[in-house]
């Protein structure tokens, strides 16, 4: 770990370090995940769900960097090669056989609630640490990320 004058103790720095690069892992694959799908959707519904899913990608870019940003502040190194994050991620594999709109929208609907459940877990685990900003960063991930979800669902309504 790098030195800090933050005032959180270096134990609960380095739990919120490992939680958070896990989460990086999971982004990062997150990522990628959604855009597995904007490059391999078809059907009736493509271009819509094509721009959609970019736009699932695009919009977990900055969540990606501040997850990072906040584990090189805590004193810790980001993890956040894709080498890494593959072998990391506690996300499913994407099922790359798929190419039917809906299933597509069902697989990462799946992934987008899994990774959102796991954030809000982290929120209350950063908060009994006594780390409020990365609780509050990631209640802006979790926000971010239920709204990614309404607007793949939606799809399934």
């Amino acid at each position: 770990m790098h030195k800090t004058k933050i005032d959180i103790a270096k134990g609960k720095r380095e739990k919120l370090i490992a939680l958070l690069n896990q989460r990086l892992a999971d982004a990062l694959d997150l990522k990628s995940q959604s855009k597995q799908a904007h490059w391999n959707v078809k059907g009736m519904n493509f271009i819509a769900l094509h721009e959609l899913f970019d736009q699932v990608a695009t919009e977990l870019d900055p969540m990606v960097d501040d997850i990072a940003e906040r584990i090189t502040t805590l004193g810790g190194t980001a993890l956040g090669t894709v080498r890494v994050a593959a072998q990391n991620s506690s996300l499913a594999e994407y099922p790359l056989e798929i190419s039917d709109g809906a299933d597509h929208v069902d697989a990462l609907s799946n992934v987008l609630a899994d990774f959102g459940k796991k954030v809000r877990a982290d929120i209350d685990t950063a908060d009994e640490l006594g780390d409020a900003d990365t609780a509050d960063l990631l209640t802006g991930v979790s926000r971010s990320i239920d709204k990614l979800l309404w607007f793949v669902e939606a799809h399934l309504q």
